[in-house]
């Protein structure tokens, strides 16, 4: 079963993305409270997501989340790059893991878990 991934949408990315085809395909969630794409991947590449990223999972409605900042901010550099919500976009990420890795690893200094 394909898996999704949602990539939040602000103004500056909306902005970015304006009078392209790819204004047309932003989906609203949340009743309209927020702005998103939706990509739809194939297991193999889903799979290489979850590998790739120790925190992320599938939730209920199959998304892939808790994947790190780094990881939606690359993807929607590839998604503006490419143009398109298909498997290029992914690809471009997947072809980053490492250098978003490091990017998620200096996520953890500035965003620590709160201590208990």
């Amino acid at each position: 079963m394909a898996k999704s991934v949602a990539v939040l949408l602000d103004d500056k990315r909306i902005g970015a993305i304006k009078g392209s085809e790819l204004e047309g395909k932003i989906e609203s969630m949340f009743g309209g409270q927020l702005s998103c794409f939706i990509l739809e991947m194939d297991d193999a590449k889903a799979k290489e997501v979850m590998d790739a990223f120790d925190t992320a999972r599938v939730d209920s409605r199959g998304f892939i989340t808790d994947v790190p900042i780094a990881f939606n901010r690359a993807l929607f550099e590839e998604i503006a790059k490419s143009k398109s919500l298909g498997a290029e976009a992914i690809d471009g990420v997947l072809g980053r893991v490492e250098e978003i890795k490091e990017a998620a690893a200096k996520e953890k200094e500035f965003l620590p878990h709160p201590v208990l």
